[in-house]
């Protein structure tokens, strides 16, 4: 996580270096110096991370790194701070203003001893890395001689689940036995896929000991790719198929080259027909390397994959045809019934313990590697000691840290995160800050990232486009659970496994990335950076300061608690979540004052009004205030100049349909030129006219949502949107049903266009909509066409989602 921090901090300073070089002075040279000694150690923070669990020296020299490069933020943001207020103040408004300035010196004067001070403890701890590099020059070493970079195998036996253990195996396992004998005689890939626990190496190796798969196959090989680097993967393949073929001696080859030794693999089977498995493989490199060694002789040869990334899957099942098989976890029956089996003898739970086992069961989620694990543990507990049952309940953090086989199926779970890319990581930890069980939609997601400063700036996409990626990765990696799609196939909500929740909030703890406050008097760590409050908890008393805070998080706590945490946090708070806050009718004015915010959410709360010190946030990218009762923004929303996402709107339910509510406003919303999404904007305003005309300066817009909207407005929305050239979604809902929309108007549609919503009568099908090949998503309500719009959108090619009422 150090080098997430570092990497976000250089961004920084690039930034602040931009902006703030005529404030800095003789402080400037000692800026530049810090940021160098920072790039120079950026490069060994992935070895020295890859020690961090094993080595203490290490452990504390990364510790260091990451609070010099906070401490260091925050200096910098203090900086920008002071030298933000009262800037281009005139001689006679100073004199009137004296005291307020020669506070303002003071200020400044200190920020500018802060900025030292950290830029010297940067470099004190950069010196560090001197005494380190004997350590990681031999971690390089070997990363090198291994090629691709791999960590070994530590899931030792942990994986390897006794058959009578799993429920429901035998189905699954005649399944895979069928794909393997049956089927075409080209060679095929059986490719299996899904989190880490879930039994995919057990139920492989029960098909690969299967004794009908034996007599099929006159080559069975099994290899383990996660503890073999590249070289040695094929030289082992090669000795196990000649030990099978006895063909030629292997080390007759010159097994140090690595295209010697697929020939020579692919000579010893090109007769045969064979059954490979490469159990465990991270990254689609490994398959590329040792796919050409299989030869397609139309003898029905078999390969199986099992690994826990979707895209590898898909990349064997591309290359080889044949199977994709995703392993789920157990349904709740299934579960219960292994839980009993390996918890009490007969099978059977008492029934005084059953409310308490199932408790405990829900945890696993169905996750056969951890059911067995904990049963293991209960079941040399006293059945009559309820006691000693609710304690692991409550408990089981603890307990997993205590026991040391619970503590090896968190092992075999954290090779996921150890797995990830440094700028994921960082993405994965901050999914600890959630409610337990919670389903997070997608861009809420990627909106909270960004303003996290977790995405990397990419040339030629937007950052949500890039955080995107991140996302897709997450859940390729089977890190996030996908939970609910759009009509048109989108990702719109996912979750986080309870087990892998729990080690993302113990590695967030641990390196002080994130803390969630479930209890009260609870305790956390000094300085911390974020802080997740969750549940009625009360913080009225808040008995420490919270000045190094950056991001708060606050899911249906008390109003007073709100209150009294802003009291307590810095002004360099940069996200501000309140969720489902019962009474708070009102923005907190304590906002107001965190210049750097960068991302407010009130949503499901009871505000109703935004004050016009809304424009003290120049830096806000996101204002959520979904699900509130705002229905007006003031005109001071205009100065900020950086929002990316205005969402402002409700739904309510009434006979089997949703009447939607959006937001007026007087402002020139053209100003706000950063827009990407702009939803509900209500356009039967005084100025409605101005206001739709308006849009067309807002090119970023990649979603547009317009609320009652009248026909003598629709030309001038309508020449607007056709200069939204990046749009993607478009939904515009007239006044009535008897407003028209004469969409016939829309000359030139955005090129890029995906979705349309439209709701109001129309004089006909818009000729624009057959003409867009991309079109995935068309609804109409209301429409009352003459002609049947089947006619018109019958052979669009890429049409998934049609949806008519009343047209």
């Amino acid at each position: 996580m150090a080098e997430s921090s570092v990497s976000y901090l250089l961004n920084r300073f690039s930034d602040f270096l931009r902006t703030e070089i005529q404030n800095l002075g003789d402080v400037h040279g000692e800026v530049i110096s810090a940021k160098e000694s920072l790039e120079r150690i950026k490069a060994h923070l992935q070895v020295a991370e890859s020690l961090e669990e094993t080595d203490h020296e290490v452990e504390v020299w990364i510790k260091q790194i990451r609070d010099a490069a906070h401490e260091m933020e925050d200096a910098l943001d203090e900086f920008q701070l002071a030298f933000a207020m009262h800037q281009g103040v005139g001689i006679w408004s100073l004199l009137f203003q004296l005291p307020t300035f020669t506070r303002n010196v003071k200020v400044r004067y200190r920020v500018i001893n802060e900025l030292k001070r950290a830029t010297a403890r940067i470099e004190s701890v950069c010196e560090g890395h001197k005494r380190l590099r004997r350590k990681f020059g031999k971690v390089q070493q070997r990363i090198s001689n291994e090629t691709d970079g791999h960590w070994q195998d530590h899931r030792g036996d942990a994986l390897l689940i006794d058959k009578t253990d799993l429920v429901g195996i035998e189905e699954r396992k005649r399944y895979l036995v069928q794909c393997l004998i049956e089927g075409t005689s080209e060679r095929e890939a059986v490719s299996m896929y899904g989190m880490g626990g879930l039994g995919k190496t057990t139920l492989a190796k029960q098909v690969y000991e299967d004794p009908t798969v034996k007599k099929h196959f006159s080559i069975r090989v099994w290899i383990t790719l996660s503890s073999s680097s590249k070289k040695e993967l094929l030289k082992e393949l090669l000795q196990q198929i000649v030990k099978q073929t006895r063909k030629a001696d292997p080390w007759r080859v010159d097994t140090s080259n690595r295209d010697w030794l697929k020939m020579m693999i692919k000579s010893c089977l090109l007769n045969r027909r064979y059954l490979i498995v490469l159990d465990d493989i991270w990254n689609i490199s490994k398959w590329d390397e040792v796919k050409y060694a299989f030869p397609s002789n139309g003898y029905g040869s078999r390969v199986i994959v099992t690994t826990r990334k979707q895209d590898v899957a898909s990349a064997s099942h591309a290359d080889f045809g044949g199977t994709m098989y995703e392993l789920k976890p157990l349904p709740d029956e299934e579960s219960w019934k292994l839980f009993c089996k390996k918890t009490f003898q007969g099978g059977l739970c008492p029934s005084n313990l059953e409310e308490t086992c199932k408790s405990i069961l829900i945890k696993c989620e169905g996750l056969p590697l951890p059911i067995i694990a904990i049963s293991g543990v209960l079941a040399s507990k006293d059945v009559h000691r309820i006691d000693e049952w609710d304690l692991i309940k409550r408990s089981l953090r603890a307990e997993i840290d205590g026991n040391h086989r619970l503590k090896k199926i968190e092992q075999v779970l954290s090779l996921s995160f150890k797995d990830l890319p440094y700028y994921l990581k960082s993405c994965f930890l901050h999914l600890s800050v959630f409610p337990e069980g919670d389903e997070i939609k997608r861009m809420r997601l990627i909106r909270l990232w960004i303003a996290e400063g977790f995405i990397e700036a990419k040339e030629g996409r937007t950052l949500e486009e890039v955080a995107g990626d991140y996302f897709d990765e997450l859940m390729n990696r089977s890190l996030l659970q996908l939970t609910r799609t759009t009509n048109d196939g989108r990702v719109k909500e996912c979750r986080i496994h309870h087990l892998l929740q729990q080690i993302a909030i113990q590695k967030s703890r641990d390196q002080n990335f994130a803390v969630r406050v479930e209890e009260q008097n609870a305790s956390w760590p000094d300085k911390v950076r974020r802080l997740s409050v969750h549940y009625r908890l009360q913080l009225s008393q808040l008995d420490r300061s919270l000045t190094r805070l950056r991001s708060l998080y606050a899911f249906g706590v008390e109003k007073s608690s709100i209150k009294a945490a802003l009291l307590c946090v810095s002004k360099l708070l940069t996200v501000l979540e309140v969720q489902a806050v019962p009474n708070l009718r009102k923005f907190p004015p304590l906002v107001f004052d965190m210049y750097f915010l960068r991302y407010l959410s009130l949503r499901f709360t009871e505000v109703k009004t935004v004050p016009s010190s809304i424009g003290k946030l120049q830096n806000l990218e996101t204002l959520d205030l979904k699900h509130t009762y705002v229905t007006e923004l003031p005109v001071e929303i205009v100065k900020l100049k950086r929002l990316r996402h205005l969402l402002v709107y409700r739904y309510e339910s009434v006979s089997y349909s949703h009447l939607k509510y959006g937001f007026s406003t007087s402002a020139d919303m053209g100003s706000l030129q950063s827009l990407q999404k702009l939803s509900y904007l209500d356009a039967s305003g005084a100025r409605s006219h101005i206001i739709v005309r308006d849009i067309g300066k807002l090119t970023q817009l990649r979603r547009l949502c317009i609320l009652n909207l009248r026909k003598k407005d629709g030309a001038a929305l309508y020449s607007s949107i056709s200069k939204l050239t990046n749009l993607v979604s478009l939904a515009i809902y007239s006044l009535d049903d008897d407003e028209v929309l004469n969409l016939q108007d829309l000359r030139s549609p955005p090129p890029l266009l995906l979705r349309v919503y439209l709701k109001g009568r129309l004089l006909a099908m818009p000729h624009w909509i057959p003409t867009l090949q991309s079109l995935n998503t068309v609804h109409l309500q209301g429409s009352w066409l003459k002609d049947d719009p089947l006619l018109y959108l019958q052979n669009m090619p890429n049409l998934v989602v049609l949806e008519l009422q009343k047209t």
